[in-house]
């Protein structure tokens, strides 16, 4: 069934010149049948709908079978039963709430007969949706993606992992990665998920067997590379301790009581130096805030000069020069508690540093200065954590507490303790109750490799099995027995839990919602409010609708893609700023979900959060400091979500502004009005004149382009233009 918002009506402006798409739909009154009636009766003439009257005043001249404008011909739409012809009519309603339709410049209808014939069509075609209910139907396999099994995993097990160090990248389409069509499964996908559960187990349960193995982490999430944009003369968070500059954050879950060893290795030049090791620097090492070790590299006479080539050339620095290797000492054992802990790795600021601030650098990080300078100075390019040393499994670590819901006292209870906690799990993991073929097939990975080791090598076996269970990596619905193929049902309590928990959350439901569902309650009315608003005030709520659907939505995730023009346009532009976009856009939704605005808010809103950095990239003073706090905005074009650098980076050119790309974004993401496909015999544009400035034609071919963006045109790429220009 078709669900919209009635009677809304928003009207977007940006400087003096207002938004406008120019699309049209057209429909010719069906002609009036002669023919002939018995003589003396009395012909009455059918009724003029709104839908009618409308087009047949307004559109009629283009959208017809005969010029075919946009592909729409409503000349054999049904204006009478638009049931009949609701995709087409659907598309009608689109343009007219949007004001899109007839073109500027056509005569159109005032503002009440826009409001009364897209109200009469809504009202007609949900009547009709209502009569014969279709409410689609899913895919009958809808795998996991990666960010959901990460989050299942977390629930389940309570053990946070990397997704994209397990699994490769899922298939997107129509720009998300939920949709169950593209979410295909390879032979080599199951391979990933085989090893990927045997090593999430291992560190669930604690695997005192576990052999000592490195993971590395960068500067930048998600990014392998170590040389990056990303400056670090400043703190970079919050999470930082104060006093310090630079430096990586690491979540990291320690699968045992044990020794790890945490190494640091440093940023280097094009030719492989270490940069700034003229001077002393200070690296703290901290797992949840606690210092476990401290190290110093540079500052001495080795790093002078002394052993660089004949004409002192650092750049033609022999093999084995302390220039290259000076950090390959650089690393700390130390013990550490199983569990989840925050690892950080970073440079203390020296005396001689200014406070804390974002002053403009002389020389961009990007440049070939900086690239190809040793004595610029000293980052951090990856942090190494290694383990387990002298491992320790105690019954109390956080994943044995999880799984663990009994302890046999004997032989003889051990198969009745496994069985308790391996159907218990399953029915978390496949969010529904087990069937006695479930259990059993668990309890028989259990009995095999209990016969081998002991009760805990059984216990994994059959964690091992839950993990790599159809039931578990997908999410399967299956019509009810006695249903006839294409007839409507309600959906079962359990499904319609898994629905909702992947959709706020990401993952599977909790044991409260599960409960309800098993039960049969989540389907009354009081119990479905309560849940929906217990689960969108739970944090994962927030977290998995900003990072997950608000991102795919909004496309912000391609920030990370763009590269913009460093030279000529944006020679300030870094990693930091990169970061600093994404940052305030996540806080932003978080608020707006947080505080239970309305819609429209995200797009009028004066409120956003900045740090100096971004502060100054939009022109807002008051603002220092590496943190982001609140900030009302007093510019309106930095209201909402279209004046968001986020988005406007990822609606533009790397060296200018784009109009046209943007009011398509807009037309498509925010008011679901898409433009029609331009005609086939429309010549591309030249790039740009001598001036730099963008060619424009306005050959009649390309027409449907014409229309003016100027409410977005003074954005040039991300930074927000001074001036007006086009």
């Amino acid at each position: 069934m078709l669900i919209r918002q009635k009677n809304v009506s928003v009207m977007m402006t940006c400087g003096s010149i207002a938004l406008v798409a120019t699309i049209s739909a057209t429909l010719s009154a069906n002609q009036a049948r002669t023919s002939a009636t018995p003589q003396g009766a009395m012909t009455t003439a059918p009724a003029v709908t709104p839908a009618r009257q409308l087009v047949s005043t307004y559109c009629v001249s283009c959208h017809n079978e005969r010029v075919k404008t946009a592909n729409l011909m409503l000349d054999k739409a049904d204006a009478d039963q638009v049931s009949n012809s609701a995709v087409e009519w659907e598309k009608v309603v689109v343009k007219l709430r949007s004001r899109v339709m007839p073109p500027p410049g056509n005569r159109r209808p005032d503002n009440e007969t826009y409001e009364k014939v897209a109200t009469w069509l809504e009202t007609e075609l949900d009547r009709a949706a209502a009569a014969h209910v279709n409410p689609g139907r899913p895919a009958g396999l809808h795998r996991l993606n990666r960010a959901e099994y990460a989050n299942a995993v977390r629930d389940l097990l309570g053990v946070e992992i990397e997704p994209s160090m397990m699994l490769p990248p899922d298939e997107q389409a129509y720009g998300f990665d939920t949709n169950a069509d593209a979410l295909s499964i390879q032979p080599a996908l199951l391979d990933r998920y085989l090893s990927a559960a045997a090593k999430i187990t291992r560190l669930a349960l604690g695997d005192p067997t576990l052999p000592p193995g490195f993971e590395r982490y960068t500067a930048l999430k998600n990014n392998s590379n170590e040389s990056t944009w990303l400056s670090q003369n400043e703190r970079l968070g919050e999470e930082f301790p104060l006093g310090s500059r630079g430096g990586i954050l690491a979540r990291y879950y320690f699968p045992v009581d044990a020794e790890y060893v945490f190494k640091v290795r440093m940023d280097r030049t094009d030719t492989g130096l270490i940069r700034g090791l003229s001077a002393r620097n200070d690296i703290e090492i901290r797992v949840d805030g606690a210092r476990v070790g401290q190290l110093t590299i540079g500052g001495t006479p080795e790093f002078t000069g002394a052993n660089t080539n004949p004409i002192e050339n650092p750049d033609y620095a022999g093999p084995r020069n302390s220039l290259m290797t000076a950090d390959s000492g650089l690393e700390v054992r130390a013990s550490v508690k199983a569990g989840m802990r925050q690892v950080i790795a970073t440079l203390v600021k020296s005396d001689d540093l200014e406070t804390e601030g974002l002053g403009l650098n002389s020389t961009p990080i990007w440049s070939r200065e900086h690239t190809t300078k040793p004595d610029n100075p000293a980052m951090i390019s990856s942090l190494l954590i290694g383990g387990p040393y002298g491992a320790r499994v105690l019954q109390t670590s956080p994943g044995r507490q999880r799984i663990y819901l009994c302890q046999p006292a004997s032989s003889r209870e051990e198969t009745a303790c496994a069985t308790k906690i391996l159907s218990t799990l399953a029915g978390r993991a496949y969010r529904r109750t087990p069937t006695s073929d479930d259990i059993q097939t668990l309890v028989g990975f259990y009995q095999a490799a209990r016969a081998e080791r002991d009760f805990d090598a059984g216990i994994r076996a059959g964690v091992e099995r839950v993990l790599v269970s159809p039931d578990f990596l997908f999410r399967i619905e299956a019509d009810p027995a006695g249903v006839a193929p294409g007839t409507a049902y309600d959906l079962p309590d359990v499904e319609l839990a898994s629905r909702l928990s992947f959709f706020l959350w990401s993952s599977i439901p909790d044991d409260e919602l599960l409960d309800a569902a098993i039960h049969g309650k989540l389907r009354e009315p009081a119990v479905l409010e309560r849940e929906v608003r217990r689960m969108l005030s739970d944090k994962r709520a927030r977290t998995s609708l900003v990072q997950n659907f608000f991102a795919e939505w909004l496309q912000t995730r391609n920030v990370w893609l763009i590269t913009p023009d460093l030279n000529q346009k944006f020679p300030w532009f870094d990693d930091n700023l990169r970061v600093a976009f994404v940052k305030e856009m996540e806080l932003f939704l978080d608020a707006q979900l947080k505080e239970d605005r309305s819609i429209v808010d995200l797009l009028t809103s004066d409120q956003t959060f900045l740090n100096e950095q971004l502060a100054r990239h939009y022109g807002v003073s008051g603002v220092y400091g590496t943190h982001f706090r609140p900030v009302t905005l007093t510019d309106e074009h930095r209201f909402g979500l279209l004046g968001k650098a986020a988005l406007l980076s990822v609606t533009s050119y790397s060296t200018r502004t784009a109009p046209t790309i943007r009011g398509k974004y807009l037309l498509e993401n925010i008011l679901a009005a898409p433009p029609p496909a331009p005609p086939p015999n429309v010549p591309a544009l030249e790039e740009s004149n001598k001036d730099g400035r963008a060619r424009r034609s306005m050959r009649p071919a390309c027409c449907w382009t014409a229309p003016k963006w100027t409410a977005l045109r003074r954005c040039d790429g991300p930074l927000w233009r001074r001036k007006n220009s086009s």
